[in-house]
C-alpha cells in the first residue's frame, strides 16, 4: 500500500525522506551575512545580538498603556510594540460618532501630542526602540513622536524604531485605510524621504505579511504578496527620484509564525533571498539595501479559545520558528488573546517563552541551525519556486496596486481561508481540543476588560485642548496641510508643525479626506 500523501500548509508535498540528491548545489556555497542571505544577514546571527525582544500592548488610555510599557521593560523586554485603537487607526478623534464603542479597545487611543507624552511618560525616546503598528494614520502617529522627541532634547539621528506604514495590505486584506491608493502612496513616499534625510536610523516601513497570513493566505502567498507589495513601495520610491540605496535600507518586513515549523524556517529563508534578488534587479548595489530584515509575531489566528492554555506550546513551536529561521525581532502572543486583550500574567508568560528560547534552548547558538538540511533546504526552494509563480502573476497585472484593484490578491486569499477551513471543519486538519482531544470544560481563564468609560475620558481631554491651545495657530497649520496636500511638496514637515501646535488627529486626517475623497 503506497504512502499517505502529506502536504504543507501551503499545499507543498513532503517526501517519506530526503537525501543528498535533493540538496541544492549552491547550498554549501552560501555563507550567512553575504548576498542573497538565504542563511542570515548578519554573519553572526545571535551569537552577535540577540533578537529584539518586543510585546505588543496598547489599550484603554495612555496612562494605562504607560504602565504596561514600564511593567514590561522591568521584565526584560528590549523594545516597544504600540498598538492603538482603531478609531487612531482610520484617523477619527475619541470624540467623533463613529469612534462610539471602538476608543481603547483594540489599542490605546491616541488624539493629541498630550496623549503621547502620557503613553512615553518616564521613557526617554531616544533610549528605547518603538514599533508603532498604524498604517493610514502613520504619518501623524510618527509626527507625535517627532515632536515628542523634539521635546525630550533627543538626537533625532539617534531615534530608531519603526511605523508600519504599509497600506498596500490594508486594502488586500486588513480595511484600516482612509485615502484612495495613490494619494496613500504619496504620503508612504514622502515619509522615505523626510526620514531619509531628519530620521536617518527610522524603519519608514515595516511590510507586512503578518495580516495577509492572518486573513487565511498560505505561507507561500505570504511571502509572495508582500514582497510584491515592497516592489510596489520600491518602485514609487524611484519614480520620486528617491536613492534605493539610502531608502532601501530602511524598508523592513513583518512576518507571521504559524505551527508548521519546517515550512516557518524554509518561509523566513526563501523570502530573504528572493527580496536580495528583487532589490539587485531594481538597482540595489548596497549590500544593505539588499537584505531583507523582519520583525515575527506568533500567529494570532492559530490560537484557540477552547483550551486556552494548549496556545503556550503553539506560540513555543512559532517563537523557534522565528528564531530558527533568523528573525531580526520578535513578539510572542499571549496564551488568552483568543478570549481578550493579554492579562499581565498572559503577557509576562509570552516573554518568558522567548526568554527561555533565548537563553534555556541552545537554538541560538549557532548561524542558521537547519541550513544544509536535506529536508530544510529542499524546502526553501519548493516555498520560492511556488512564491516566484505568483509575483509572475502579479507583476502580469502590472504589479500589486493593480492586482489588488482587480480583486486578485483579496481573491486569493479568501480562496485559501475556505479552503482552510473546510479542512478543519471535515477533520483532515486536526487542531488540538478544537476539532480532536476535545474536552468538557469551564473556562475559568481571567479576561482583560475594557471599560466604555475610556471614551468619555478622551472626549473631555478633546474639548480641554482645544480651549487652551492657539486656535489661529491650528486654523493655520491645517491650511498649511491643505496647501501641501495640493503642491505635491513634502507633507511631514507641516504636520509636524500641526502636532506641536495641538491639532488633533482627527483635524489632520480629515483635511486630507476633503482634499483627496475616502476609499
Amino acid at each position: 500500500m503506497p504512502d499517505k500523501k502529506i502536504y504543507t500548509d501551503s499545499g507543498i508535498e513532503i517526501e517519506g525522506l530526503y537525501s543528498g540528491n535533493q540538496r541544492p548545489e549552491t547550498g554549501d556555497l552560501e555563507k550567512p551575512g553575504e548576498f542573497p542571505y538565504t542563511r542570515g544577514i548578519q554573519a553572526d546571527m545571535y551569537r552577535g545580538k540577540l533578537w529584539t525582544m518586543r510585546q505588543y500592548a496598547g489599550f484603554s488610555t495612555a496612562e494605562e498603556s504607560n504602565k504596561r510599557y514600564h511593567y514590561l521593560l522591568s521584565q526584560g523586554v528590549m523594545g516597544l510594540s504600540v498598538a492603538f485603537d482603531l478609531p487612531t487607526q482610520i484617523g477619527y478623534d475619541s470624540d467623533h460618532p463613529l469612534s462610539e464603542g471602538e476608543v481603547g479597545k483594540t489599542g490605546v487611543a491616541i488624539d493629541t501630542i498630550e496623549d503621547i507624552e502620557r503613553l512615553f511618560a518616564g521613557i526617554k525616546l531616544q533610549d528605547i526602540s518603538t514599533s508603532m503598528t498604524i498604517n493610514s494614520t502613520g504619518f501623524i502617529l510618527l509626527a507625535f513622536y517627532v515632536a515628542l522627541a523634539k521635546k525630550q532634547g533627543a538626537d533625532l539621528t539617534k531615534i530608531t524604531g519603526t511605523i508600519q506604514n504599509d497600506i498596500l495590505k490594508e486594502y488586500a486584506a486588513r480595511g484600516t485605510y482612509i485615502y484612495p491608493p495613490r494619494y496613500s502612496m504619496r504620503i508612504i513616499t514622502d515619509i522615505f524621504e523626510w526620514c531619509s534625510a531628519h530620521l536617518p536610523k527610522w524603519n519608514t516601513i515595516s511590510i507586512s505579511g503578518y495580516h495577509i497570513r492572518e486573513a487565511g493566505s498560505t505561507a507561500v502567498q505570504e511571502i509572495a504578496f508582500t514582497l510584491s507589495n515592497g516592489k510596489a513601495y520600491v518602485k514609487a520610491a524611484l519614480e520620486k527620484g528617491l536613492d534605493i540605496n539610502v531608502f532601501g535600507k530602511r524598508l523592513s518586513f513583518f512576518f507571521n509564525a504559524h505551527n508548521n515549523l519546517f515550512e516557518e524556517v524554509a518561509k523566513f529563508r526563501a523570502a530573504r533571498r528572493m527580496w536580495a534578488h528583487i532589490m539587485k534587479e531594481l538597482g540595489a548595489t548596497d549590500e544593505k539595501a539588499m537584505m531583507l530584515r523582519f520583525h515575527t509575531q506568533t500567529g494570532g489566528s492559530t490560537l484557540a479559545a477552547q483550551q486556552p492554555l494548549n496556545n503556550i506550546p503553539r506560540v513555543t513551536i512559532q517563537t523557534l520558528a522565528a528564531v530558527l529561521g533568523g528573525t531580526q525581532s520578535l513578539h510572542t502572543n499571549g496564551y488568552d488573546e483568543a478570549l481578550s486583550l493579554p492579562t499581565e500574567d498572559a503577557a509576562r508568560i509570552a516573554l518568558r517563552t522567548q526568554q527561555i528560547v533565548a537563553f534555556e534552548s541552545g537554538a541560538p547558538d549557532t548561524v542558521d541551525p537547519l541550513g544544509g538540511s536535506y529536508f530544510i533546504e529542499s524546502l526553501t526552494n519548493e516555498v520560492e519556486k511556488e512564491a516566484l509563480k505568483l509575483i509572475e502573476r502579479i507583476d502580469a497585472m502590472g504589479g500589486s496596486v493593480s492586482a489588488i484593484e482587480q480583486g486578485f490578491i483579496q481573491n486569493e486569499i479568501a480562496r485559501s481561508a475556505y479552503e482552510y477551513q473546510q479542512k478543519v471543519e471535515s477533520g483532515e486538519k486536526i487542531i488540538v481540543g478544537v476539532n480532536k482531544f476535545t474536552a468538557k470544560e469551564d473556562n475559568t481563564t481571567p479576561l482583560f476588560k475594557i471599560d466604555d468609560s475610556i471614551r468619555k475620558i478622551q472626549s473631555d481631554r478633546l474639548a480641554i485642548l482645544k480651549n487652551k491651545r492657539d486656535n489661529n495657530k491650528a486654523t493655520g497649520c491645517v491650511a498649511a496641510i491643505s496647501a501641501a496636500a495640493k503642491d505635491g511638496s513634502n507633507l511631514m514637515p507641516v504636520v509636524i508643525d500641526a502636532v506641536e501646535n495641538y491639532c488633533t488627529l482627527g483635524e489632520i486626517a480629515d483635511v486630507l479626506r476633503a482634499e483627496w475623497g475616502e476609499f
